[in-house]
């Protein structure tokens, strides 16, 4: 875009022209432009007569620029180190790359200022050419990019006189039993230190439920796990993977010594008012240590039957299984599919003060008052058998195991289930009907399970469509037979927009199966029946398949077809 052609061009018209605004919205925003003083832009978001990304759109289309991703794109450090962070904070941009000798691609939210422009091109001695971008985005990369990279490169200088000093003692370490809030660190603290917590900011405030630290080559990454999916976030220099990994190592109570097994530990920190507990594993590899570190918020936002994404036939199952007053209820499904908040959604139904209700979990992922939650430290000797005994002597009413995983918890949950308790748990298998044989291969007679189990409910996530992007499309013949839907039937596909990090999806929703057990499945288990005959009678009494339900959500709109496939079996 040529700056000059750029100073005689005006917000509102540009707006108005691109069919973002009226002309009443804008008369309306200058109208209080002359009192706030406010920019037109601003005014029109705090009004609502449009949205950040609405904005952006306009002014790609009507400047004939291009949109950039910053969640997606990371600047090159030659291009931030070209202009201070004081001055990109002042003028809202991000510098992006430098190309050639004499220009620099920065990311901007209003391309009509051009004093920043000017300002960019006296700084660098160079063209600037702009992409356009929201400015929450950008605010949130002069956090991300700059203060990391500031870290790293305050890292790097001290380790470099470490070495030089022959000094290699890590700087601080932590209270393990009390949340350190990570935005709460001075100025004087360890590089290494600061490089650590701006990498555990940037997790929590981008949502991730994993980090992953991993060494490569050349250089260490840092990536972000959103919503089901990895997005590459920081690359640190070689040098610094040691402290980075000790650093960790020290904070969550391992052994910065041993480099050669595997470890596990745990870190509590708080990021804006939240508690974060972050479990953190290393694996030894050829290249070094990797470290990943997942993230549980202890508070329990995300809790509640009707936030996951269950139809009201489903829910309505569900609620019937944990009225009972005994038996065991079982939620199934590989690691990461929602289990523990499932379980932690069916508790919070039946949490009264006229219940005790104990858990057992490994670890605990939220904290939720009226309950007594109890963690498995397997070092100690506090193991899922070895405390279940001792809960079932606690007067229970309900009971939450947060995991079937060895005869001896499975075989303590079904004689509680038997003797008045009712049993919530989870177990790992692909459907409702598979986790029957699961049980009786860990040692539960037939007859017993039979008599304890009430109700199976199978799940797994799917990565819901982004609704301000999702375009429709109809189902063809082709898909109609790999799909079950109707040809002609209108559908969604994903696009992709700033508000999904471009990939068309944002958030996750749940894919269900519910087996509800009645005489006639617990005949079936007491004979022995095979897993086929189980599932085909269910679906005779009118138990649907994941894939069914998956199929429903396609049709609705929430998810795509791709997901669907993705995400289910063929029936």
């Amino acid at each position: 875009m040529d700056n000059k052609n750029s100073k005689v061009l005006h917000l509102g018209d540009i707006l108005v022209n691109a069919g973002a605004i009226s002309q009443e919205n804008l008369r309306s925003a200058l109208n209080e432009q002359k009192t706030s003083h406010m920019r037109l832009g601003e005014i029109l978001i705090k009004e609502g007569y449009l949205t950040e990304n609405n904005l952006a759109d306009a002014l790609c289309q009507q400047l004939e620029l291009e949109p950039v991703n910053l969640a997606a794109v990371r600047p090159q450090q030659e291009a931030l180190a070209a202009v201070p962070e004081n001055v990109a904070t002042r003028l809202n941009v991000i510098p992006l790359k430098l190309i050639g000798s004499d220009k620099i691609e920065v990311a901007v939210a209003d391309p009509l200022d051009v004093y920043a422009v000017d300002e960019l091109a006296l700084l660098t001695n160079r063209y600037v050419e702009m992409r356009v971008t929201t400015a929450s985005d950008i605010n949130k990369a002069l956090v991300n990019y700059y203060r990391v990279q500031s870290s790293v490169q305050d890292a790097m200088e001290d380790v470099m006189k470490s070495e030089l000093s022959g000094d290699t003692s890590d700087v601080i370490t932590i209270s393990q039993t009390k949340a350190q809030d990570v935005t709460d660190i001075g100025a004087d603290a360890a590089p290494v230190v600061r490089l650590v917590n701006s990498i555990l900011e940037q997790g929590v405030r981008e949502k991730a439920s994993d980090i992953h630290i991993e060494p490569a080559e050349n250089i260490t990454r840092v990536r972000f796990r959103i919503d089901g999916t990895l997005f590459p976030s920081i690359e640190i220099p070689t040098n610094l993977h040691l402290p980075l990994v000790a650093r960790i190592k020290i904070l969550a109570g391992m052994d910065i010594a041993e480099k050669r097994r595997p470890q596990d530990g745990r870190i509590l920190i708080k990021v804006g008012g939240s508690r974060i507990d972050l479990r953190v594993s290393t694996l030894p590899s050829i290249l070094g240590e990797k470290v990943v570190l997942r993230l549980l918020d202890q508070s329990n936002e995300r809790v509640g039957i009707n936030k996951l994404g269950f139809s009201e036939a489903h829910e309505k199952m569900l609620r019937d299984a944990i009225s009972l007053s005994n038996g065991i209820v079982l939620v199934t499904g590989p690691t990461g599919s929602g289990k523990s908040t499932t379980l932690y959604s069916l508790l919070d139904i039946i949490n009264s003060p006229g219940k005790n209700i104990l858990t057992l979990e490994d670890p605990v992922e939220f904290t939720i008052a009226g309950l007594t939650q109890i963690q498995v430290n397997e070092k100690i000797g506090l193991t899922f058998g070895a405390v279940l005994r001792s809960m079932l002597r606690q007067d229970p009413d309900i009971v939450m195991v947060g995991e079937m995983r060895d005869t001896e918890t499975a075989q303590l949950a079904v004689r509680a289930a038997l003797t008045g308790h009712l049993v919530l748990s989870t177990l790992h298998t692909n459907d409702a009907p598979s986790s029957i044989n699961r049980l009786i291969d860990m040692g539960v007679p037939y007859y017993l399970l039979a008599s304890s189990l009430r109700a199976v409910l199978a799940q797994r996530l799917v990565k819901a469509l982004c609704p301000h992007c999702k375009e429709q499309m109809t189902v063809t013949p082709a898909m109609e037979h790999e799909t079950g839907i109707a040809a002609g039937t209108t559908v969604y596909t994903p696009k992709g927009c700033p508000e999904c990090r471009f990939t068309g999806y944002k958030g996750r929703t749940v894919i269900a199966e519910i087996m509800p057990v009645d005489l006639t499945v617990r005949s079936l288990i007491s004979n022995q029946a095979s897993e086929q005959e189980i599932r085909d009678y269910s679906r005779s009494i009118g138990m649907s398949t994941m894939r069914e339900d998956a199929r429903r959500k396609v049709i609705e709109g929430v998810t795509s077809i791709e997901e669907m496939l993705v995400a289910t079996l063929i029936d």
